[in-house]
C-alpha cells in the first residue's frame, strides 16, 4: 500500500490499477498481482485521473498530397528508424494563447525522437523538427508518415521531404487510424501531462513537455511489458 500510494503521488495519478502492477513489479520488485492491487487501490480510494475528450478539425483544401505508402503496418516489428510518424497537437496557455508541438514518433524505437514547440503552427515548425533527424535517417527508406493537416500538405514541405530524399506517406482523409501510434502518443501526453495542470506560461508548457516526454521515452510504463509477475 505504501509503494501504491508512493507511485501513485509521484506519477500524478497517471496509472490505473494494471500499469500500477507492471510498475511494482518491475521497478519495485513487489511480485504482486493484478487482482490484489486492484482490491487495494479500491480500498484506498485510488484511481486513474485520466478523462478522454474528443476534438473536432478543420478541414483545408492541401496543395500537396501524398500516397499511404505505411498503410497501418503497426503489428509488424521495426528496427529504429525504418517508420516514422509525425503530427502536430495545439496546447493553449495562459489567457488565450497557444502553442504547437510538433513531434516525431519512432515506431521502431517506440519513441519520440525529435520534437519542437512553438508559438506559430506554420512550414518552419514541422521543417525545424525533420530537420532534428536528417542525419540518422535512411534516404530512400524511410518512410515519414502523417495525417492531411496543412502542414504536410504544403509544396513548401514537399519540396523539403525530396530535399533530405525521404518517403513521404499521408493517412486517407478521415482515416486517423492510418497515424494511429502518433494520435496515442498526441492524446496520452493530453492526459497524462496536460490536463493534470493549468498553464500560465509557454515556458512552464514547455519545461513539463520536455519533462514529460523524456519520462515517456524512458521511464513510462505501457501494458505491453505484461501483467505477468518478472522471473
Amino acid at each position: 500500500m505504501a509503494l501504491i500510494q508512493e507511485a501513485h503521488e509521484k506519477f500524478k495519478g497517471i496509472y490505473g490499477y494494471r500499469r500500477m502492477t507492471i510498475y511494482l513489479n518491475h521497478f519495485q520488485q513487489a511480485a504482486v498481482n493484478h487482482k490484489c492491487v486492484y482490491r487495494l487501490m479500491k480500498w484506498m480510494g485510488i484511481q486513474a485521473v485520466i478523462r478522454r475528450k474528443r476534438y473536432r478539425y478543420k478541414a483545408h483544401t492541401p496543395s500537396h498530397v501524398a500516397e499511404i505508402v505505411l498503410n497501418r503496418a503497426f503489428q509488424e516489428e521495426y528496427k529504429p528508424f525504418e517508420i516514422l510518424l509525425t503530427d502536430v497537437t495545439e496546447f493553449k496557455y495562459g489567457t488565450a494563447s497557444k502553442a504547437y508541438l510538433s513531434a516525431i514518433y519512432d515506431y521502431g524505437a517506440k519513441k519520440v525522437v525529435a520534437y519542437h514547440l512553438s508559438n506559430r503552427n506554420n512550414n518552419t515548425l514541422v521543417r525545424d523538427t525533420v530537420a532534428q533527424i536528417t542525419d540518422v535517417i535512411m534516404p530512400a527508406v524511410t518512410p515519414i508518415h502523417s495525417d492531411r493537416g496543412s502542414q504536410y500538405t504544403t509544396h513548401f514541405f514537399n519540396h523539403f521531404i525530396d530535399e533530405f530524399d525521404l518517403i513521404q506517406s499521408m493517412s486517407r482523409a478521415g482515416k486517423c487510424i492510418d497515424n494511429g501510434p502518433m494520435e496515442s502518443f498526441r492524446g496520452t501526453i493530453k492526459e497524462e501531462m496536460y490536463r493534470l495542470k493549468t498553464y500560465d506560461t509557454f515556458e512552464a508548457l514547455e519545461a513539463d513537455i520536455h519533462q514529460y516526454i523524456t519520462f515517456y521515452n524512458e521511464e513510462r510504463v505501457t501494458l505491453s511489458m505484461g501483467l505477468s509477475i518478472p522471473v
